[in-house]
């Protein structure tokens, strides 16, 4: 059963009567994904064709990013304005749903060493960031054809009013939080 149909049938009612919520349509959901990556290393190393960092977000995450431009220049970092510094991919709909369930289901499991993701990173009004130290945790990179690791963070956007109520809809769909 996909992740949405999951969610609607099963995790919807069992959060609306959990946190006491009296319409179905308040249940906190998910809204967006946004997935992050630095191209820093790409581009001051001298190396001035990232697109190989291109394909690797965009083999990851199904969908082609955007290259952020820096908005001023900054000489310790080496940068100028109009630089590439990063990539970034927002998903909605289907694409963020089966993003969620193959990060849950089969690249937390393959990080070496987890023990959870904190319970500290929310911001306040129920939405979550974390980030992915390497990108060869996930099925669709092959490592014999990579020259850079790199890492992803990922920000997950819901509708909760607040940190409570995200966490136990990220708890419902899976995520391995850290025991206290």
């Amino acid at each position: 059963m996909k992740l949405k149909e999951k969610f609607k049938k099963q995790i919807a009612p069992e959060l609306k009567k959990s946190l006491g919520i009296k319409n179905v349509n308040a249940v906190p959901t998910l809204k967006k994904v946004v997935i992050n990556a630095g191209l820093g290393h790409f581009y001051t190393s001298g190396t001035k064709d990232f697109s190989e960092f291109i394909d690797n977000v965009k083999t990851i995450t199904g969908q082609k990013p955007v290259v952020t431009k820096a908005k001023k220049a900054i000489s310790n970092f080496k940068t100028r304005i109009g630089m590439p510094s990063g990539v970034r991919v927002t998903l909605r709909g289907e694409r963020m749903w089966d993003f969620v369930n193959k990060l849950v289901n089969v690249v937390m499991p393959r990080i070496r060493d987890f023990r959870g993701i904190s319970k500290k990173a929310f911001d306040g009004k129920g939405n979550y960031s974390f980030g992915i130290k390497e990108h060869l945790v996930f099925p669709e990179i092959n490592p014999d054809d990579i020259v850079k690791i790199h890492g992803l963070q990922v920000c997950i956007e819901t509708s909760a009013k607040n940190n409570e109520h995200g966490l136990a809809l990220l708890t419902a769909l899976g995520f391995p939080f850290k025991k206290d």
